[in-house]
């Protein structure tokens, strides 16, 4: 049996490994150069974090301390208003459980490694799909040296949201796809190391949340931190000198500018990336290719589940292969059958978590929300548990998160309205008396 797997990001690399315990011939195809030994690409998110569902995934493969050695953990928000006092907000009751700041090309290169020390797993480089028949299973890729004709039993398109599989599967006329991009773009800035110290807490994701627009920042290995703005499409472009960048961010970001030397440089030069949302229909063909991850279903970074997400994929497709006996043909409809109103749930969870990061966060209406949250988990433990805590420190499904939440807000809806009621009726006995 023989598996082409397009993509040597995280998600194909993950899939690789698991794949090659069950003793199958995996073949990696890779676009570009070997990411171990070539140059980092400038201002491309160069950090991510790690929750539950991404370190089950690696606990399966034997992968998950040496990847978490240099993981940075965050327990809460830190939130930076522009006038005022910091801000910290635990994300769990307890306070002590925590996301992880890790590093992209640390990860992809530990999961990369390990897929190509596999048996049976060979990975090629600078190898761009530019054809496929989906029912043959048959690749042709343009590589430095001409184009390559390969067959595989099965493939897997494991190659992002811009993926290529997708791309070949739509002009097979065999999927649908439907791309929400959300009137954002990104742009990546550096905070230093300070007399190789981390100049801001390391223990928290910080965001400077501005109504409309917002920055974050997570911690790095080397004591930097990555910082990204989140601005509404053509904001960044409002900003073309170096005078006009420094005066804006000394209004809006004021504690950022003694902290980012380089801000006007990485502010001119990094690039403005898009965001959006992908949803394909249906994610496989002829029992034998198949998309998953970002390919299949890209969402919105607000929630830190992309990476998480995608990896519980590679599990749930092991899954349904343990489950139908190996069979391909009938384990990708189930895997499909199985996610996707997941991966829809959290799909809708990370644009209304960008609402919360963007416009809430910084709302004293929104931290007492957020204690009497907390003293409810304390009050209930395994009873009450917040959505945060359901979708980043547990594997339950992100559609029963949804529904449960749901159930828990309905609950005290109905407790908020029997005691008003009660204390009404007191009040109505005392007036009485």
């Amino acid at each position: 049996m023989k598996v082409a797997i397009v993509g040597a990001g995280l998600t194909g690399s993950l899939l690789a490994c698991f794949l090659a315990r069950r003793g199958l011939s995996v073949t990696l195809y890779e676009r570009r150069p070997d990411p171990r030994v070539a140059q980092v690409e400038r201002g491309r998110s160069i950090n991510l974090a790690i929750s539950e569902r991404g370190l089950d995934a690696l606990r399966r493969i034997g992968l998950v301390d040496e990847v978490m050695a240099d993981a940075l953990p965050m327990k809460g928000r830190m939130i930076h208003p522009v006038a005022g006092p910091l801000d910290f907000q635990a994300y769990s009751a307890s306070g002590d459980r925590a996301i992880n700041s890790i590093s992209r090309g640390a990860l992809n290169n530990a999961l990369l490694s390990a897929a190509a020390a596999a048996d049976g797993v060979t990975v090629e480089f600078e190898h761009r799909l530019v054809e496929l028949d989906s029912a043959a299973g048959q690749l042709v890729f343009a590589t430095p040296s001409g184009k390559v004709s390969v067959t595989a039993d099965v493939v897997l398109g494991a190659d992002g949201a811009g993926s290529a599989v997708r791309e070949q599967l739509l002009a097979e006329g065999i999927v649908a796809e439907d791309v929400d991009f959300l009137d954002y773009g990104y742009k990546e800035l550096s905070i230093p190391a300070d007399d190789g110290e981390f100049a801001l807490d390391p223990g928290a994701l910080h965001i400077w949340p501005r109504g409309t627009s917002m920055m974050i920042a997570l911690p790095n290995p080397d004591r930097s931190f990555t910082c990204t703005l989140f601005w509404p499409a053509g904001s960044f472009d409002a900003l073309t000198t170096a005078d006009a960048i420094s005066a804006h961010f000394r209004e809006h970001y004021p504690d950022l500018l003694p902290l980012a030397p380089d801000l006007v440089d990485d502010y001119l030069n990094n690039p403005v990336g898009v965001l959006g949302t992908v949803h394909t229909l249906p994610w496989q063909a002829h029992g034998r290719t198949a998309l998953l991850g970002d390919a299949a279903h890209a969402i919105v970074p607000f929630y830190g589940q992309g990476a998480n997400c995608a990896f519980e994929d590679v599990v749930e497709l092991d899954r349904c292969l343990d489950d139908t006996g190996g069979s391909w043909a009938r384990a990708l409809p189930l895997f499909e059958t199985r996610r996707r109103e997941n991966t829809e749930a959290i799909a809708e969870m990370a644009l209304a978590n960008f609402v919360e990061m963007r416009d809430k966060v910084a709302s004293p209406v929104f931290r007492l929300q957020k204690q009497v949250e907390h003293a409810l988990e304390r009050l209930l433990p395994g009873r009450y548990v917040s959505r945060y805590e359901l979708v980043s420190f547990s594997t339950t499904p992100y559609a029963e998160v949804q529904r449960r939440v749901r159930r828990q807000q309905q609950v005290l809806g109905a407790a908020a309205v029997a005691v008003a009621g009660a204390l009404l009726t007191l009040a109505r006995r005392r007036l009485r008396r």
